[in-house]
Parts: C-alpha cells; sequence; structure tokens
C-alpha cells in the first residue's frame, strides 16, 4: 500500500473528508471518523466533526440485529440514551460549526454496522461497517513504518492475513507549524491485499491481541522515518522543559534562515501538529512506539524528550495512565557516522529509564532479534509479540511473564559483585548455552574489563582477575552488543550499567 506524502501549510485549513451518502451533505467529518473504523469498547467514544454554525446534529448508532432498536442493552449515551430510544439527543455547532456527541461504555462484537449522522435538514451522512474493540496508536519511525511486505516471512505472512476484525488507519505523512484538526487517511480492513504496506510491529501486535483477546482490533498508524522524538512532542510540552526549550530555539533560527527548514519532518512539533492533533480526540486504549534510533546523538537529552513526549499525550488525550509501549532499539553500527559507540548504549539507558521511572510503561527489548548491519531489522513478529506480552499483562491482566530480566541492584562480595534482577520469570538462562556474554568489570579506577558471570539461583555473580577490588559493572555497554542473558521464557536482558558516570552527550542539544 503506498502512503502518500504531504504537506500541510501553517496557514490552511485542513482538509475536511466527509463520509457522506452525498457529496453535498453538510455535516463533514475528520477522516478518522469513517468507513471500517474501530471505536473503543468500554470507553467513552466521541463522534465529532463540523457543519454551520448554530446547526443541530443528531448522531444513531445501527447494529445488524437491532434494525428497529439500535442501541441495545449496554449501549448508554452520554446524553442518557437508553434502549428503545434510536437518536442521541441533538448536539448544536459551536460559533466556529463544531460538535461532539459521546457514547458511553460501548461492548466489543461485530454486529454493529452503521453510525448515521443528520443535520437539522434530515440529510444524512452515513458511516458503514464499523466495528467496537481495542484500539492502539502505533508511532515512531522507520522501524515503526516498515511495512508488513519487507519483513521476515512476508508472502507467507500476507497470504495468511486474513482478518476482517483487525482494521488499520494510516495517517498521511505531514508536517506543520500548528496544531491542524485533520489528518489525511483512511480505514481499511486487513486482508491479503491490503496488509502488505502496513506496520508489521504493529500488525503482529494487534493480531496477537485479536487472538487472545477475541475482540477487533484497531491500530492508528502515525509514523515517519528517520525522525526524532522532538518532532513527535508538542512545543508547549517543551517550553515546559528548560533543558528542552532550546531544541526550539535552534529550529526556530534555522526556520528563519532556510524556508525548507521551516517545513522539515525533523523540526520540533512539527509531526506532533500534523500527525498527533488531528487524531487525540478519538478514544484509543495505549500506545505502541518504535523510535529513538534519530536521537542517538543526542542520548542524555532523551532522558528527558522521552517522557516529556509520553506526559504530553498522556495529557492530550486526557488519558493520565494511558498504557505506553516501546521498543528498545536493536543494536547497529551507529558509529559508523563517527560516534562513539556508547552513545547508543546510553540511549538504551535513557529508555531503560523511562521504564523505570514511568508508571504504565513497557519495553520490548530486541538485542537479540537485531541486525548490527541494517537499521531495520527483518524479524518484526517478535517485536510485536513482545509488546502483546506486556499489553496482554499489564493492560489486559492475563497471566504471563512479559518482560526479560530487568537489573535491580548489586553487591559486593569480596572480588566480585553479586547482580539481581527483576522478571526472571521461571529463571535465568544462556538463549545458546554458552558462557554468559558481554559482562565487564571495573575498580576504583573505572577502567573496566571483561568478565566472567555464572549463574547462581536468581542472581548473576561477575569476577575478573584483573579487578581484585571491584566496584561496578556494565553489561552490553556497546552498540553492537548481542549479549545471550535472558529468562527462561526466552525474553532477553536489556544493557544496564551500575555505575552513575557523567555521560557523553550531557548539556548538548
Amino acid at each position: 500500500m503506498h502512503r502518500k506524502h504531504v504537506f500541510i501549510p501553517w496557514t490552511a485549513i485542513c482538509v475536511l473528508i466527509a463520509c457522506a451518502a452525498s457529496a453535498e451533505a453538510k455535516v463533514r467529518l475528520p477522516s478518522i471518523i469513517s468507513d471500517n473504523m474501530v471505536l473503543q469498547q468500554g470507553r467513552p467514544v466521541t463522534i465529532w466533526g463540523w457543519a454551520e454554525p448554530g446547526e443541530k446534529i443528531t448522531v444513531t448508532l445501527y447494529s445488524k440485529t437491532f434494525r428497529t432498536e439500535p442501541i441495545p442493552d449496554g449501549i448508554i449515551g452520554s446524553h442518557g440514551t437508553r434502549r428503545g430510544i434510536s437518536h442521541l439527543p441533538s448536539a448544536e455547532t459551536d460559533e466556529s460549526g463544531q460538535w461532539q456527541v459521546t457514547f458511553d461504555g460501548l461492548k466489543p462484537n461485530d454486529n454493529w454496522q452503521s453510525i448515521v449522522i443528520s443535520d437539522s435538514s434530515g440529510e444524512k451522512t452515513v458511516i458503514k461497517n464499523i466495528l467496537v474493540g481495542e484500539v492502539w496508536l502505533c508511532s515512531g519511525q522507520s522501524n515503526m513504518e516498515m511495512p508488513v511486505a519487507r519483513c521476515n516471512d512476508a508472502k507467507k505472512e500476507i497470504a495468511a492475513a486474513k482478518y476482517p476484525s483487525i482494521r488499520f488507519f494510516q495517517v498521511a505523512n505531514a508536517v506543520a507549524g500548528s496544531p491542524q484538526e485533520n489528518c489525511r487517511g483512511r480505514w481499511v480492513v486487513c486482508d491479503p491485499k491490503t496488509v502488505g504496506g502496513c506496520t508489521a510491529a504493529g500488525y503482529y501486535f494487534g493480531r496477537r491481541l485479536y487472538k487472545e483477546l477475541n475482540a477487533p482490533v484497531g491500530l492508528i498508524q502515525s509514523d515517519w522515518g528517520g525522525t526524532p522524538a522532538e518532532a513527535w512532542t508538542s512545543r508547549e510540552a517543551m517550553e515546559a522543559q528548560p533543558s528542552l526549550a532550546p531544541i526550539l530555539a535552534r529550529w526556530d533560527r534555522a526556520a528563519k534562515k532556510d524556508k525548507r527548514q521551516a517545513h522539515s519532518k525533523n523540526r520540533a512539533a512539527s509531526l506532533y501538529n500534523a500527525m498527533i492533533a488531528p487524531v487525540l480526540p478519538y478514544t484509543i486504549r495505549g500506545v505502541i512506539w518504535y523510535q529513538g534510533e534519530a536521537n542517538v546523538p543526542r542520548a542524555h537529552q532523551y532522558r528527558t524528550l522521552f517522557p516529556t513526549m509520553i506526559a504530553d499525550w498522556r495529557e492530550r488525550f486526557h488519558q493520565p495512565e494511558l498504557p505506553f509501549g516501546f521498543v528498545q532499539i536493536a543494536p547497529f553500527r551507529y558509529a559508523m557516522k563517527k560516534m562513539d559507540p556508547r552513545l547508543c548504549a546510553e540511549l538504551w539507558e535513557a529508555q531503560l529509564l523511562a521504564l523505570k521511572n514511568t508508571p504504565h510503561a513497557g519495553m520490548a527489548v530486541t538485542n537479540d532479534i537485531g541486525n548490527v548491519a541494517n537499521i531495520h531489522p527483518t524479524n518484526k513478529q517478535d517485536v510485536g509479540r513482545r509488546l502483546a506480552l506486556w499489553a496482554l499483562a499489564t493492560v489486559y491482566g492475563k497471566d504471563m511473564v512479559y518482560s526479560g530480566p530487568i537489573y535491580r541492584s548489586m553487591a559486593v562480595e569480596g572480588g566480585k559483585i553479586r547482580l539481581s534482577f527483576d522478571h526472571v520469570g521461571d529463571g535465568l538462562v544462556s538463549r545458546d548455552g554458552k558462557p554468559l556474554s558481554h559482562f565487564t568489570i571495573a575498580g576504583r579506577d573505572m577502567k573496566f574489563h571483561p568478565a566472567t558471570a555464572k549463574i547462581d539461583g536468581q542472581t548473576i555473580v561477575v569476577e575478573s582477575d584483573a579487578v581484585e577490588k571491584p566496584v561496578a559493572v556494565r553489561f552490553a555497554w556497546d552498540e553492537t552488543a548481542e549479549p545471550n542473558l535472558m529468562n527462561r521464557e526466552g525474553l532477553p536482558a536489556p544493557a544496564f550499567r551500575t555505575d552513575e558516570e557523567k555521560c557523553l552527550t550531557e548539556g548538548k542539544n
């Protein structure tokens, strides 16, 4: 599926895509409120749009089964609608022509057929083939954008992708200098004709949810290759963080000198404005995020930027506990760009800190399924599966191990250091049966030497003949590290260090 890249001028009025039976219908809708959409179950769902100021709008929810009673048991409207009443009470557009109504407590099923929106003249806009289930936003840069057609077993996976209850909405790539009300895109039903161009990580995540939950799944794909996290964060959120304000200042200066920079996809807030703001009214269950490669040169800054973006989105979606799962970037030779090879490890550390310090967040580790020669690893099946394990366990309450071993604490025992971990599952193991790899140890001089690491129950003991009195351990602290420590459930441990050495990029923007 080809994704059209468009530019939204700063002063332009958003393109309003109506799903009307008549091209002249007065009611206008955002593109995400359209045929084939999936609505979030169990939470207030907003239907919104535009019409002439002072227009009265009514909304009717029809099902396949209950044609004469379109709102069956369990479906309660926010304005007091009850079973047996066809329409929600009318909503009146404001001075700018905006209107919205809300459904509460929709149940997941495949019985919903359409929503009919009527204006005061009786002219109708019909949205067809809708489902109610679980809706997730899939965002980030190229590894989230990477389609099924370019990943492992593409032909087999595409041929088997017959899941009409999984739907994709692809937000067209665009930039803007201020938050937009609408974007370009459309909902498509998952089948062999459509899935090849859709996000692979998102698809494998959604497919696992669909099979485990037996409920429809909607995936909103909003991503763009090569983009930094600041492009996806609102200007207001960065202005509120003194350490991030210089990012805005730098881009503002660049835009004044070169108009092309004003329209760059990498400009701070440009993608938030064009590709996130338009979908904010849409109710979602959570977010999955695959990004970080573009921020490796400023790894220390990511410690502030990434949590700021998460908090920003949670505030904008009006969900302070919005589940946010993300992928820890895979090993790759970033130093080919003349950078310090430890910068990638510091980016991993920033992601690990975000996991530890951000409630309702999860991280899928990929240091065992990457490709140090290719920044785009093709095994997205395991990426989606690991994200889904986190969501199923923490969002949906399934009893399953969802994380690899996470470093918790250390204790010096003579010439050795004992490491303790969370999420050991049924035990620590080496994935290839070989001695544990990529451990180093240092004394007070902070010179790290290769170390021997052995599993001892739920802990690991690390030592080296070159270090008589150890004080710190590092694990997988190199951009090309592909370590073998994991738990018996097959989930790998992320890189970590027990010391708190000053970061390479501290203070740089």
